[in-house]
């Protein structure tokens, strides 16, 4: 009889169906000693859940916390943007270029209107790009009606 209910625990555990109680049952029977021959395949199963069980991991993790200095970070990107502004400065002070200047108002006049031009061309082709970015924007919104 109880060996009857033994395997018919196994069939159910193996489908995962069982309680905890019938789980305990039949790790009790499989620690025994007098477990049937043709289930004897099962005993290490059953034995190895309950050494497994008894297992603890005892080895000590350290914590290393590495904690960065923010403040010396923003000091040294500080430092390095004002030797940036101060090359800058020095680069453009002791450069004695003609920055452009003219004695002739309608040849500086011509001047001016010609670096216009070309600044205004160059605007045109930024605002011809923004044509396709707002074609995108609408196609979008039609797709994905909002």
């Amino acid at each position: 009889m109880e060996l009857d209910r033994i395997e018919n625990l196994l069939e159910k555990y193996f489908e995962g169906e069982t309680t905890i109680a019938e789980e305990k049952e039949l790790k009790v029977y499989f620690s025994s000693n007098d477990v049937a021959q043709h289930l004897d395949q099962y005993k290490a199963m059953f034995g190895y859940f309950s050494s497994a069980k008894e297992q603890k991991f005892e080895r000590k993790i350290p914590l290393q916390t590495t904690k960065r200095n923010v403040a010396w970070l923003s000091i040294a990107a500080s430092i390095v943007v004002l030797l940036g502004m101060f090359t800058f400065y020095n680069y453009n002070m002791n450069q004695n270029q003609d920055l452009g200047t003219y004695d002739d108002p309608q040849k500086a006049f011509e001047e001016t209107q010609k670096a216009l031009n070309l600044l205004s061309k160059n605007v045109n082709v930024g605002v011809q790009s923004m044509e396709y970015v707002n074609e995108y924007q609408e196609s979008k919104e039609l797709i994905f009606k909002n």
